[in-house]
């Protein structure tokens, strides 16, 4: 006869191993090692909370410090692997099979041991796929998150950066999961209950304060002028030409160029209250002089940044924050509005082949997309109507009836021709095609699927393939934008001129922007010391970003 609590059986002889090294649900640090190898078990699907910015680290290093002998195999179910210790598990023998989202500090060395054969890859996630997949087939055993603080009950408080936390415990908690939290303190009472003690098994007060990094935070002191000059021509030839109100930015110095000239460059463009209100965006600080002067009406965040809390706190008609005043984000729910909600998705990559499609894995390093590919994606389960998208989406389809038309979410990859160590950007092949032959991967690690990319901006003009017709049109325009790397240096001329002459191809000079105007005078702070100001003193950069 089938047992139908097995599972449930099994979670409670977990429960009651960990017990022995708990004071209640309370764990102090020391003891981590001995938890973690009482509630663990071979082959054990772990979700060790690792995202973009908050790291799990206390329980990381537990982890990593295990007995190979008693925990081993592991199927690491994360969304980061950015710290040291989220790889030396593999190399130790106590993680074996890896399915994740995001790589950055770790790119180099996750490339070199996935050629190594010393990790099983499942897949290279976007952010929601994964947490989808947490909820059908990689829920995981065990659950190992961080939070600011907790009460001996277990409840939890997990200040601005709550990131992918609720995700991971609902998977987790509900289906005969242990999760087992690390917190800065234990408190008598949390400022606001975000995670209910009964979902939460074991509480670690952790050695020291969880690791946060400040990940969108650009000092426009390194902005130079030609990424003002793409930044000017997004504005004038892509935000003011569809009226991009709702919208979403990646990490790098274009779109935070373009944060800065909103106050600005866009304000003498007479753009103000028609761009640029809504955003699904985490609270980068060069966004500040762009809120203080009365562009943003909204802002919804997948996760904090270290640095802002004051700043935040004081502007609650802006950000989502709790009756405590502190940020409230949430990955997967602002993933879902980058994705259905956004207008437009601008940011960067580090290949682009002749069709379109990017990646940010090369031969030296696996970065992982993170939620680049999600909001990088038309969905085709939106249905709701707005000028942006429907205008885009006559521009892609031109037959047909009109009630019939989809609308399309315009993507735009914006780019320098050549990246660091004058890396050329533009590529015949994608080495993420080489990584899928060595790894016998059935599916290349593409972040942004060509038929998603809109438009392509470079220090030499914009390419907009909606009004592509054919693949040598698309091929020629991309060319066309490429400067001088191999690919733009294979361009057919006399076809990017009759591209130019339709408006598919743009150069500066057709809309109106001499290249010289590109000055950092235009930028709204040119240094972090000039966002302090812009914030009232409200915003406190990372000591590393201080230079005065």
């Amino acid at each position: 006869m089938t047992g139908w609590r097995q599972e449930r059986a099994a979670r409670d002889a977990r429960i009651e191993a960990g017990r022995a090294h708990a004071a209640g649900k309370v764990v102090a640090a020391s003891a981590v090692v001995d938890l973690l190898e009482a509630v663990l078990r071979p082959g054990d699907r772990v979700c060790l909370e690792g995202d973009n910015q908050k790291q799990a680290d206390c329980l990381a290093r537990g982890l990593s410090q295990c007995d190979p002998a008693r925990v081993h195999d592991l199927h690491m179910v994360q969304s980061g692997i950015v710290l040291p210790e989220h790889l030396d598990i593999f190399e130790q023998g106590i993680a074996k099979r890896l399915d994740y989202s995001y790589s950055g500090p770790q790119g180099a060395r996750i490339a070199r041991m996935l050629y190594g054969g010393q990790i099983e890859l499942g897949a290279v996630h976007t952010y929601l796929e994964l947490f989808a997949r947490y909820f059908v087939d990689l829920t995981p055993n065990v659950a190992l998150i961080a939070g600011v603080s907790a009460d001996r009950e277990g409840n939890l408080y997990t200040g601005p950066n709550t990131e992918d936390t609720p995700t991971v415990v609902e998977a987790t908690a509900f289906k005969n999961g242990v999760v087992v939290a690390q917190v800065n303190e234990i408190v008598e009472r949390v400022p606001r209950v975000d995670i209910p003690g009964d979902r939460i098994d074991f509480v670690v007060e952790a050695d020291k304060p969880f690791y946060v990094e400040p990940l969108f935070t650009r000092d426009p002191a390194a902005m130079t002028e030609t990424q003002i000059l793409m930044a000017m021509m997004a504005i004038k030839g892509i935000y003011a030409e569809y009226g991009i109100r709702r919208l979403n930015h990646g990490i790098g110095f274009g779109t935070a160029a373009i944060e800065l000239l909103l106050p600005t460059y866009a304000e003498r463009l007479g753009l103000k209250g028609k761009i640029a209100t809504h955003w699904a965006l985490n609270p980068h600080p060069t966004l500040i002089p762009a809120i203080e002067s009365g562009w943003v009406q909204q802002v919804h965040c997948f996760g904090s940044e270290v640095g802002m809390d004051r700043y935040i706190r004081e502007r609650p008609d802006v950000f989502f924050t709790g009756a405590d005043g502190s940020l409230r984000s949430n990955r997967a729910f602002c993933q879902t509005a980058g994705l259905y909600a956004c207008d437009l998705f601008i940011g960067s990559t580090l290949q682009i082949d002749l069709m379109g499609h990017s990646s940010t894995v090369t031969q030296a390093r696996v970065a992982g997309f993170g939620g680049a590919p999600n909001m990088g994606s038309d969905p085709h389960g939106r249905r709701h109507p707005s000028d942006t998208w429907m205008k885009a989406g006559r521009e892609a389809q031109i037959t047909g009836d009109p009630a019939l038309m989809r609308g399309r979410k315009l993507v735009v990859q914006i780019v320098e021709t050549f990246g660091e160590k004058l890396v050329p950007a533009f590529v015949e092949k994608l080495d993420a095609l080489e990584l899928a032959k060595t790894l016998k991967l059935e599916l290349a690690p593409v972040m942004v699927y060509a038929d998603d990319v809109t438009h392509i901006v470079t220090e030499e003009g914009i390419a907009n393939l909606l009004l592509c017709r054919s693949a040598d049109e698309r091929e020629q325009a991309i060319r066309g934008v490429a400067g001088y790397t191999e690919v733009g240096r294979g361009r057919d001329r006399a076809m990017v001129e009759r591209l130019r002459a339709r408006g598919i191809v743009r150069r500066p000079e057709d809309l109106g922007i001499e290249p010289l105007d590109a000055d950092r005078s235009l930028l709204a702070a040119r240094s972090i010391k000039d966002l302090v100001h812009w914030s009232g003193g409200l915003y406190e950069p990372p000591a590393k970003f201080r230079n005065w």
